[in-house]
């Protein structure tokens, strides 16, 4: 167990130390302004006279029915999401490992989207298999699979691994509550939705941890650049002391 956790442990807390304490700080912001945002609602401000969509669009992609309530299996919902976000987790923290071992990050994002296709054709097989289902048409949906697939999917890995191979798995995970940000600005301005005042307050808390977490990591980048230039200064003194001493 012991060797389990020190495989999987980065980088430590430094409560100690102010850049430390913003990180957590930061972090538990962000947390909280994306609690805010799911569970508080508060009044509704009419901020764009009208979305951008026309009818016909918003039936293409179900925005008449998103606004219907439907409260069907929340609880495996629910569990589904932590899962997601449990695993999403542990991925970030297996990219910094592997980008050490395999820096190839084109040829492990190549191999990651293969086997995620094959998970899902085995898994789209299982719950329907109707040939129907399968047949391709030039549609918004297929352009949608494509979109998913090329930047949701490839792009992003990409990005992921470049951005967990120079700061630590903790630093491009702290971007996904912008996400949520866009996500909500998104759905007011396409879909015609009415912004909360819960939904303008978890933003602010949003933009806030993360500009504390981005400070506390600058900070603690700038020391440990700092710590190896010290050490570097120190060993070549001892040198020349030496060899004027031999001399």
């Amino acid at each position: 167990m012991h060797c389990w956790t020190n495989w999987f442990r980065l980088e430590k807390l430094r409560l100690n130390t102010r850049p430390g304490m913003m990180k957590v700080i930061g972090t538990i912001i962000c947390v909280g302004g994306t609690m805010v945002i799911s569970l508080y609602k508060g009044k509704l401000l009419h901020l764009w006279p009208a979305h951008l969509l026309t009818p016909a669009q918003l039936r293409a992609i179900g925005g008449e029915s998103a606004g219907s309530p439907n409260h069907h299996n929340i609880l495996i919902g629910t569990l589904f999401l932590c899962g997601s976000c449990l695993s999403y987790a542990f991925w970030f923290i297996i990219q910094a490992k592997v980008s050490k071992e395999f820096p190839s990050k084109y040829f492990s994002t190549m191999l990651a989207c293969l086997l995620g296709t094959i998970q899902a054709v085995v898994l789209g097989i299982a719950v329907n298999r109707d040939p129907s289902a399968w047949a391709l048409h030039w549609d918004l949906q297929l352009l949608t699979v494509v979109y998913l697939g090329v930047f949701n999917t490839a792009a992003t890995f990409c990005l992921i691994t470049w951005a967990v191979t120079r700061r630590g798995p903790t630093y491009p995970s702290m971007f996904n509550s912008l996400s949520l940000i866009v996500t909500v600005v998104l759905d007011s301005v396409l879909l015609g939705s009415d912004v909360s005042v819960g939904s303008l307050l978890g933003a602010f808390m949003i933009i806030v941890g993360l500009y504390a977490f981005l400070w506390g990591q600058g900070k603690e980048i700038e020391r440990q650049q700092q710590v190896p230039a010290t050490t570097d200064v120190d060993q070549s003194r001892t040198t020349d002391v030496t060899s004027d001493g031999e001399v």
